[in-house]
């Protein structure tokens, strides 16, 4: 009886999806890639091609033209190594240590409760395929297999300009097969941070453990546009509609920057004489929002349940009210529409994790935009919520969008072909997430640059699932490609 990821080795086409879970046999959280660095550096040296390590962990792999090829342009191949690290609650597992368990569901590939590292990790099979490849045409190849694209974009920050002599790239970080990216925003960490006042908690009172979990989640780019629950802002709520007769001593929401929360949990104090009126309290205010939000989170559970552990401290209540009004205050979600894109996300915001702990406050945001001035207007509009309840306020991390090149002559072959074989026109767009591309445009600024890539659902969350059937559609897309880049321009 075959395994579960044994299974997959035998989908079509059978070369990427062999890459893929050789791939995912290797644990590669971000920030913790010495792993797949290694594997990465094994993989090419073993096929006999350059193979180096830049100083910060990027990988590149260099595979001469095949006969006949050598008059086109070199190109770059590049994908970032890193995966999102997210669980369902109830699932035990150990991104550290553990490849990720696979399965069949239809015409999906998903994980078995944990994120599947699709993204980006089938666009690094498929550069893998590519260079193990003897059959496949194709022009002299650079694979540039970055780090920590997921947290920081630090790979892709830290590449030196020099390094890579393609004058063409191709970013296979797309997550819808009829969709060629042109463009992409940038983004900005902005972290509030407080201390608070503990005091002794109050006599003749009750510890409640508060739960809000069951949310989709999701990608803070790509999803936001959606509507979809913050579990942190639904906390928020719960909290704020009892801050009467509740003090917060413990709160934690969220886990990643870029994922929509999914979950978040608070032990409050409630007095004894309050206990009736709280939890009618928690009831309506769960009741109201599970009805907004039942055509979008289905599963959504608030709860509020007696805990054996009772703190020892809790908030001030000056410091709760400054404290829950000012999350209740911060922007979450869409900020502004793009005027010049339909149904583009111009910026955006993503109040990401909330902590709440030993008398200090920390809330982490990050924020996305395609327009400079429109993202420098959201900072501020954060900073002056989180400055008026007495909040410091940081901005950091910093990395540039993508401005979109309508002229490319990458973009001119990519969409001429996609048309030939699949018989209609490509979605040519640019995205509200962050893709390396503005990043690697600053020291590599003459690069024509695109990206593309097959169906991916639900990335950044355990419902992650990658499209069969569009791998495959992807899979002839990118050997198609390979075969028609332009010639080398003759001087």
């Amino acid at each position: 009886m075959l395994t579960m990821n044994e299974a997959i080795r035998n989908l079509e086409p059978s070369a990427l999806w062999n890459k893929f879970a050789d791939l995912n046999a290797v644990p590669r959280p971000s920030k913790k890639e010495e792993g797949v660095i290694a594997f990465m550096k094994e993989f090419g040296r073993n096929l006999g091609l350059e193979t180096i390590e830049d100083e910060v962990g990027n990988v590149i792999i260099r595979k001469p033209s095949t006969h006949g090829m050598e008059d086109r342009k070199a190109i770059v191949l590049q994908s970032h190594l890193d995966m999102v690290h997210q669980k369902n609650s109830d699932t035990i597992f150990d991104f550290d240590t553990q490849g990720i368990e696979m399965l069949i569901d239809g015409d999906w590939v998903r994980a078995n409760g944990t994120t599947l590292g699709a993204d980006n990790g089938l666009g690094v099979a498929t550069i893998m395929a590519i260079l193990e490849s003897n059959t496949i045409a194709h022009p002299s190849i650079e694979a540039l297999f970055t780090i920590d694209e997921e947290t920081g974009m630090t790979g892709a920050m830290g590449l030196k300009g020099g390094m890579l002599k393609g004058e063409i790239l191709l970013n296979l970080d797309t997550e819808e097969d009829d969709e060629i990216g042109v463009g992409c925003a940038g983004g900005v960490d902005v972290t509030a941070t407080k201390e608070y006042m503990e005091i002794d908690t109050p006599a003749n009172s009750e510890a409640f453990l508060i739960t809000v979990k069951g949310l989709n989640g999701g990608h803070s780019g790509m999803d936001i546009i959606k509507g979809l629950g913050n579990a942190n802002k639904i906390m928020n709520r719960v909290l704020y509609a009892s801050k009467n007769v509740i003090h917060l001593s413990e709160l934690k929401g969220g886990s990643l920057r870029n994922a929509i929360p999914r979950e978040s949990h608070a032990v409050v104090m409630v007095s004894n004489e309050n206990v009736t009126a709280f939890l009618a309290e928690i009831e309506k205010i769960s009741g109201a929002i599970s009805t907004e939000y039942r055509s979008l989170e289905k599963e959504v559970s608030i709860t509020a349940e007696k805990t054996s552990k009772t703190p020892e401290k809790v908030m001030g209540s000056k410091d709760q009210f400054a404290f829950l009004s000012a999350i209740y205050a911060a922007h979450n979600g869409v900020f502004r529409m793009s005027p010049a894109i339909a149904d583009l996300v111009e910026t955006s915001n993503n109040i990401a994790k909330v902590t709440v702990m030993n008398g200090a406050i920390k809330v982490e945001c990050l924020s996305r935009s395609s327009v400079k001035s429109s993202i420098d207007d959201l900072v501020h509009t954060l900073t002056s919520v989180f400055e008026l309840a007495d909040f410091e306020v940081n901005a950091t991390g910093e990395y540039p969008g993508w401005a979109p090149n309508m002229d490319s002559a990458i973009l001119k072959v990519l969409d001429a072909l996609y048309e030939k074989i699949n018989g209609k026109k490509a979605f040519v767009a640019a995205c509200h997430a962050g893709l390396e591309c503005g990043i690697l445009g600053q020291n590599y600024p003459d690069m024509d640059m695109i990206s593309f890539g097959p169906t991916i659902k639900g990335a950044h969350s355990p419902d992650e699932r990658a499209s069969i059937s569009s791998a495959k559609k992807y899979w002839e897309f990118v050997v198609e490609i390979l075969k028609n880049i332009p010639k080398k321009s003759i001087v």
